[in-house]
């Protein structure tokens, strides 16, 4: 099978499509053939090596057990070991694969039943596209994750959410709004239209006002890009307001994949993309994600036009 490999860190020519050997499910897995992945910024982390923790989970000088990027994906079940029983052979699926990364490739093995570190697999949304599918699992847990179990949200509490142009920022809002909660939306300009349309209450252009100096507390400040700290928001958190960061260790749980396509279906999510791209063209969407400048999610079509 095909998949793009990296065998150093560096920059994005580092990647290549290269042949390797196709997985072969165990009792409990099931073959997934991908049809669409994405490019998040872990992806470019851990290709680059930044931080530098990053050499401490994959490898000091050279990455060992991740050679394969991509951590969501929707496609086909095209095998199932024996043990198997949630999934059948044709069954369209959507997924998270965990810390062993592997989505940008033909094919990947995951578990039935899996977790935060193995990975994740449910029915895919019926009314979206492998695209749209494959957009859904990092942003859409990160989301529920922080804002739900973090949090504390519930009806009537007033959010902000920092970065809600990206992949997480996108789905905040639309939980946030789930939970009946009021949200702010922080972005630059030219993405003040698309949060709008997401749900956000209030936005902020952060190109022309500190969120920090408004004079307005929030129960939840939502840093949905890791780019500002606790001590900056400070003073826009109410006396028992939270602050929650993605830079924050988050566990999530397989059955919020349920929710979310539940989400979905009923019209309450959607998947926000910015750019698609074929999979011989993954180093050129690490070049335009590593550049801050997208906005919900790129993906990548592994099996060219579908």
């Amino acid at each position: 099978m095909k998949a793009v490999v990296y065998r150093q860190y560096g920059t994005p020519d580092v990647l290549q499509l290269e042949e390797v050997d196709k997985p072969a499910p165990v009792d409990n897995e099931v073959l997934i053939k991908i049809f669409s992945s994405t490019v998040a910024a872990a992806d470019w982390r851990m290709r680059k090596a930044d931080p530098f923790i990053m050499r401490l989970i994959n490898g000091l000088l050279k990455p060992r057990k991740v050679n394969v990027l991509g951590f969501e994906l929707a496609g086909k079940i095209e095998a199932t070991g024996k043990g198997v029983k949630r999934f059948k052979e044709g069954d369209k699926v959507f997924a998270f694969s965990g810390i062993k990364f592997g989505a940008n490739a033909e094919y990947i093995c995951l578990p039935e039943t899996g977790s935060t570190r193995t990975g994740m697999v449910e029915l895919m949304p019926t009314n979206a596209s492998f695209e749209q599918a494959a957009a859904i699992p990092a942003g859409g847990l990160t989301a529920i994750t922080f804002l739900r179990d973090k949090a504390n949200i519930e009806k009537g509490k007033k959010v902000l959410i920092y970065g809600a142009s990206g992949c997480v920022g996108t789905y905040s809002i639309q939980i946030a709004k789930h939970f009946d909660a009021q949200v702010t939306a922080v972005c630059s300009t030219k993405n003040i239209d698309l949060v709008k349309g997401l749900g956000a209450d209030k936005v902020i252009d952060y190109t022309k006002e500190d969120f920090a100096e408004s004079g307005e507390k929030y129960d939840i400040i939502f840093d949905a890009v890791g780019k500002i700290t606790r001590t900056h928001s400070k003073k826009a958190l109410a006396k028992s307001g939270v602050y929650i960061s993605t830079k924050q260790i988050a566990k999530f749980n397989p059955h919020d994949l349920i929710l979310l396509k539940g989400l979905y279906e009923s019209g309450n999510l959607k998947s926000v993309i910015d750019r698609t791209y074929p999979m011989q063209s993954t180093a050129e969407a690490h070049r335009y994600v590593e550049a801050f400048h997208k906005k919900g999610n790129v993906v990548i079509n592994v099996q060219g036009d579908i």
